[in-house]
């Protein structure tokens, strides 16, 4: 007789529900051990936020962030439903009842429950920026849009065809990208930051007045030190505007609320669960309620609550193997975190521990300013190893830095070669990469989690180009800036072995590998190697 699939029940078709989806089926492929629904508010499949900005510029379209082609899930048998809501929970009966949009409820049975309910975005209760009392569902006002999914950016893609100023409230990661897309359509853009220069969080003193120099540059006003508190819609002649903080006004037909955003625990605080700034959880992403479990930016390890995807997609991989029992003692020990501003002229990544003086005993760090040109870079060690940076403007660096930085390999001796990214050549043979050693787990494209493996899968399988590559894996599809490392691992694929692919190491677990020690000779690492941060 054959034994019932265990049911699985994801509360979020985000990024994270998405992956944890995907990679249970990695397990069991055929379905047979693990039946898997996942439940989304939004009325589309699982896409990638991290593109979000990118159709804001005009540069893809909103269809073009699907994570998966039509039907994919289907034919993988993942039960996914799109535009409901789980209203509430039972975890001793283990049943949730879900709303469709019109209202229906009904119920579905779990075994094992994974709440991926991310995040929403902050609103400050500023007046003018709602329709009517401020609070969590209440409307946003006409000329107002928080930018958070796949359907604000069609809101402010459309806003923008008619507005000819707009003002951004917020100058961290998701508020500079917005507003470089709206100049790119030909929008006057003023940002609104209540520090002393933007993206405070990633970047020091120095490297925050250089990205300030540079978000200037390239045509956007940049506000410091002060909050809007008001916003008035165009009336009796009087063109919308906002009121700053100083009593000034600033012209703004459209409004973008890019300030920050708040765990998803609603649903959670309801289960009974114990909930600090998120969902907490153990190394192995349990709550406080048995068979439930949280990942993603709803969850809180450590202390710690992501707010990028790669921590998400980490801790997907490992419930999965917690689930599947895959592997019996898999744990989340945390995720390096890496930060990369995909905006067109502002080429910034930032890792790490960056907020280190230069005189500090603990560690070595290197400094590099060049306000003029736009340029600095800041590099932290601790025991020849990089455990921080902050790169703006100096490309060419960034993807050996990055690799050194996901390894935590020891860095080259040279230090100025390092700094100028050119540590890593023929000539320096204890420098060199070896890209068969480099793990098949190995991220080569962040902004869509695409490892090493992917690629030498795709490659065996036909993909011998970058476009090739780009098409059936998605890399370079993001932020782009991963083609050069795409680029330069087809290459030595290319070379290794003439006529085939070389082999990669042995898998214990899907993208977890250990080097191959016959693989073909060292070759220089490419200079972009792991660039395409998310």
């Amino acid at each position: 007789m054959t034994p019932t699939p265990r049911r699985v029940l994801v509360v979020g078709n985000g990024m994270a529900g998405a992956r944890l989806a995907e990679e249970v089926r990695l397990r069991d492929p055929e379905a047979t051990r693990f039946a898997v629904t996942v439940v989304g508010e939004e009325p589309h499949a699982a896409y990638n936020r991290v593109l979000l900005s990118t159709v804001v510029a005009g540069g893809i379209t909103p269809r073009d962030t699907r994570l998966k082609p039509d039907g994919w899930w289907a034919a993988r048998h993942v039960d996914v439903v799109t535009g409901a809501r789980v209203t509430a929970v039972d975890p001793a009966a283990r049943v949730a009842t879900l709303t469709d949009a019109d209202g229906t409820e009904r119920t579905i049975a779990w075994d094992e429950l994974v709440l991926a309910t991310g995040s929403t975005a902050f609103v400050p209760p500023t007046e003018g920026l709602y329709a009517g009392t401020p609070g969590p569902d209440a409307s946003l006002a006409e000329g107002v849009v928080a930018f958070r999914t796949v359907d604000d950016s069609s809101r402010i893609v459309e806003a923008a065809e008619s507005a000819s100023t707009a003002v951004v409230l917020g100058g961290g990661l998701l508020g500079l990208e917005a507003a470089r897309g709206l100049l790119a359509r030909g929008v006057e853009v003023t940002i609104v930051h209540p520090q002393d220069f933007p993206m405070d969080r990633q970047l020091d003193v120095d490297g925050g007045a250089v990205l300030t120099r540079v978000v200037r540059g390239i045509g956007a006003r940049l506000v410091l030190g002060q909050l809007v508190t008001a916003r008035h819609p165009a009336r009796d002649g009087e063109p919308a505007h906002v009121v700053l903080s100083d009593g000034s006004a600033v012209a703004a037909d459209l409004v973008v609320v890019a300030a920050g955003v708040r765990p998803r625990t609603d649903l959670a605080v309801a289960m009974g669960l114990d909930v600090d700034r998120a969902v907490v959880v153990d190394d192995r992403l349990a709550t406080s309620v048995p068979h439930v479990h949280a990942i993603g930016e709803c969850s809180q390890h450590r202390g710690e609550v992501p707010g990028l995807v790669q921590p998400g997609w980490d801790q997907a991989r490992v419930l999965a193997d917690v689930l599947t029992g895959a592997d019996a003692d898999a744990t989340y020990e945390g995720t390096s975190v890496l930060t990369r501003l995909k905006a067109h002229d502002i080429d910034l990544a930032s890792m790490g521990t960056v907020d280190v003086d230069v005189h500090d005993p603990g560690h070595e760090v290197l400094a590099f300013t060049d306000p003029v040109r736009g340029r600095y870079a800041k590099l932290v060690l601790r025991q020849d190893r990089l455990v921080g940076a902050i790169l703006l403007g100096v490309g060419d660096a960034a993807g050996a830095l990055t690799q050194l930085y996901d390894t935590g390999a020891a860095v080259p001796r040279d230090r100025l070669a390092l700094m100028l990214g050119r540590a890593v050549t023929r000539s320096t043979a204890p420098d060199t990469v070896n890209l068969a050693e480099m793990p098949g787990s190995a991220v080569i494209c962040r902004c869509n989690t695409v490892t090493k493996s992917a690629i030498v899968g795709a490659f065996r399988a036909g993909a011998d180009s970058v476009a090739a590559v780009a098409e059936a894996t998605r890399a370079t599809t993001g932020c782009g800036s991963c083609k050069g490392a795409v680029d330069g691992l087809c290459s030595w694929l290319r070379s290794a072995e003439p006529g085939s692919a070389p082999a990669e190491p042995a898998q214990s677990t899907p993208d977890q590998s250990t080097p191959d020690q016959s693989s073909p000779a060292p070759v220089p690492a490419p200079a972009a190697l792991t660039e395409g941060a998310a």
